[in-house]
């Protein structure tokens, strides 16, 4: 990332909106924001998904492992606003495990870049195929997009359910709904008919 042009299109920005430098506030704004947007909102562009998921030989048994509730926060490529939510993230091991907190890794890896929901969740799923060769993988996405609580039809509190499903968890439905009610326990039921 290039951390001069982008502030130099932040100050462009804001002289477009009529703004112009008044002192402390607005002088260094855009370094601010190129700093926020690259070490944080971006930083997933300099991190490799796939190594961020280390991993050891599994043991038998070797039931699903599931990580739920994993908060996320990532930018909508389409109007470069924000979108926040859950990601829930299970996997069958075959012969490797991850380390839990790499799990959460993964998902910001692919989260702290410019995205639609629909490729992150695919995104994520790939990864733990690339990673870990799983007998299944699922990882079911909820979130809230500014874009459409700010802007637009501006429905607070709707979000967006994506889900991808590999192996035996894509093919058997009645594994994959098995996976999917341990992620939703005493809930309504996610993803009805999948």
């Amino acid at each position: 990332m290039d951390r001069a042009k982008m502030e130099a299109g932040i100050r462009t920005f804001l002289e477009g909106i009529g703004e112009r430098a008044r002192g402390d506030d607005l002088e260094r704004t855009p370094a601010r924001v190129a700093a926020a947007w690259m070490d944080d909102l971006l930083a997933g562009y300099a991190v490799d998904p796939v190594a961020e998921l280390s991993w050891v030989p599994a043991m038998e048994p070797k039931g699903p492992v599931l990580a739920r509730d994993i908060r996320f926060v990532s930018v909508c490529v389409h109007h470069l606003l924000p979108f926040t939510g859950l990601a829930h993230v299970a996997y069958l091991p075959a012969e490797r495990l991850a380390g839990l907190s790499k799990l959460g890794r993964v998902v910001d890896a692919h989260a702290r870049r410019l995205q639609i929901q629909e490729t992150l969740t695919g995104d994520i799923a790939a990864t733990l195929e690339r990673a870990l060769a799983p007998a299944a993988a699922l990882v079911v996405l909820e979130a809230e997009h500014t874009c459409m609580t700010l802007r637009g039809v501006r429905k607070e509190g709707s979000r967006l359910l994506t889900y991808a499903a590999t192996g035996r968890w894509s093919e058997d439905a009645a594994a994959r709904r098995e996976i999917l009610d341990l992620i939703a326990p005493g809930r309504r039921p996610l993803l009805s008919n999948a």
